[in-house]
């Protein structure tokens, strides 16, 4: 609906700032962590990875995947070739032991309550931090570049605050952070990056609003 030009913001995943060319990012609010993330985790089995099950409901998690794959647990791919592994989308589960995949992603609600089994669970916010040093942002509000955004941020910051205001939970148990500052931000930069190296995305940075 953002690229159809039906919405003028939206909270999605931080890739596609750079697959669609003329989005802008609100400042100093999405998804973030900077040390572990717990709510989007992988469940290896023992041995090489060769299937690998997705959730697709956050594309920016996708790619991140993929990139510890290449960069990080590049030990548990046969010959270090990510490009030959298999990726299948699965339906979510609390149980990834039993899905016949090698190595299973699970998002969300999702993956905070799935039970491990037998498989070593990876924290994907824990592995980016520990590669990069830099936190890792999985969401941010995106904006088209034809429209004034000032409107948009005043309504979007009250709206946070509301939240707040009312009790919303936070089931990461405070392991996410909504408010991002100057090192997410280049958290942020260094994923597009690492996005456009590995062919994943090719749009340049999206502008920042302020």
């Amino acid at each position: 609906m953002l690229r159809a030009g039906e919405l003028d913001t939206a909270l999605v995943s931080t890739i596609e700032a750079i697959r669609q060319p003329g989005y802008r990012i609100a400042p100093g609010l999405g998804i973030a962590c900077k040390t572990e993330i717990r709510s989007v985790r992988a469940f290896h089995r023992p041995g090489p990875i060769r299937t690998v099950g997705v959730d697709q409901s956050s594309a920016t998690s996708v790619a991140l995947l993929r990139l510890l794959l290449q960069n990080v647990r590049r030990d548990a791919v046969p010959g270090g070739d990510v490009g030959a592994l298999q990726f299948e989308t699965i339906v979510p589960t609390r149980t990834p032991a039993d899905l016949p995949h090698d190595l299973v992603m699970m998002i969300g609600d999702i993956g905070l309550a799935a039970d491990p089994g037998d498989r070593e669970p990876w924290d994907l916010g824990a592995d980016w931090v520990d590669w990069t040093g830099l936190p890792f942002v999985f969401a941010a509000w995106i904006t088209r570049g034809d429209v004034e955004p000032e409107p948009l941020l005043t309504v979007l910051r009250r709206a946070r605050e509301v939240g707040r205001d009312i009790g919303a939970v936070d089931g990461t148990r405070d392991a996410a952070h909504y408010d991002l500052d100057a090192d997410d931000a280049r958290g942020l930069r260094r994923y597009w990056a690492e996005c456009r190296k590995a062919g994943l995305a090719d749009h340049p940075d999206a502008d920042w609003l302020m």
